[in-house]
């Protein structure tokens, strides 16, 4: 059975509290594990959260400040001394090269697992499998940073009523999703679309086309909320978003689910958070992340 959640491994910003570990978001994609912005601390956490090093098959890290890629030492080694029998596939900013070779290596250790370099540059597809499509979207922040979105192929959800109005049925079901027609019926007059699932990654960014772009009919917005609406100043001066603003977004792109995050240590009444997202207008579901908290992916519609 596929399963498709976000596991929060940490949901500080700059400066991690006794409640809060630095930033660390895992990914879990039908058979695929995608590791997005792993701070300082996230071995610990993905140890925590039941997440091994074989469950990765990508690193995506959207900006080298410390809080978004300094765990990538220890997860890269731990990768390495599990003997992962895959490669893993990183993907980061290209004007960030010299940073992510240092945290490769570090300190000494036995390589033992292939870890292929995919930096980014520019909007665009990054990959395709039969999962889904990832794809970057540049942001707006003090450091190059990039935003990841996955989505799923549309498929299609075969209607009984109209198989069983032109006689389709038995074996020939099968055959028409495969061949397309069967008896001279085509597969779009026994079946609609089904679109596919969509999830989006947007952490350190002052609003832009790009926030937008990602967040655009997503079932899953996981999206920083660094201040609260009184400090809006502080966000743009800093390349932030506040819980109104990243709402906002979020209602405007008809996200279904909505997961805040990336909060700074000054604030210490998370529900402050979901108050002012609501006042902002986001009528979908509601996370106000917290370390360790498991969020599933919505079901189709």
């Amino acid at each position: 059975m596929s399963v498709r959640e976000l596991v929060i491994l940490g949901t500080a910003s700059q400066v991690p509290t006794r409640h809060r570990n630095h930033n660390g978001y895992f990914l879990r994609w039908d058979g695929e594990g995608i590791l997005f912005d792993p701070g300082e601390g996230t071995q610990r956490q993905m140890l925590r959260a039941g997440v091994a090093a074989h469950d990765l098959n990508r690193i995506c890290v959207t900006h080298f400040h410390g809080d978004h890629s300094l765990g990538l030492a220890g997860v890269i080694q731990r990768i390495n001394l599990d003997r992962v029998p895959h490669d893993i596939t990183a993907h980061y900013p290209r004007s960030g090269q010299h940073f992510f070779d240092r945290l490769r290596y570090a300190t000494a250790y036995r390589e033992t697992v292939g870890i292929t370099e995919a930096p980014v540059s520019e909007d665009g597809v990054l990959a395709t499998t039969p999962s889904y499509t990832l794809e970057t979207r540049k942001l707006s922040h003090p450091v190059e940073s990039y935003g990841y979105r996955l989505t799923e192929p549309d498929g299609r959800r075969m209607l009984p009523d109209r198989l069983a109005a032109h006689g389709i049925k038995g074996p020939d079901v099968g055959r028409i999703q495969r061949e397309g027609v069967v008896n001279g019926v085509s597969l779009d007059e026994v079946a609609e679309v089904r679109r596919g699932q969509r999830f989006a990654f947007v952490m350190d960014t002052r609003l832009c086309d790009g926030v937008h772009a990602l967040a655009e009919g997503c079932d899953l917005l996981a999206i920083e909320s660094t201040f609260l609406d009184e400090d809006e100043q502080l966000a743009v001066d800093h390349g932030h978003l506040t819980a109104g603003r990243a709402a906002r977004v979020a209602q405007e792109a008809g996200v279904r689910h909505l997961v805040l995050t990336h909060f700074s240590q000054r604030y210490s009444e998370p529900e402050e958070f979901e108050r002012q997202a609501r006042a902002a207008g986001f009528e979908g579901e509601l996370t106000v992340a917290h370390d360790l908290l498991r969020v599933p992916v919505p079901k189709r519609l």
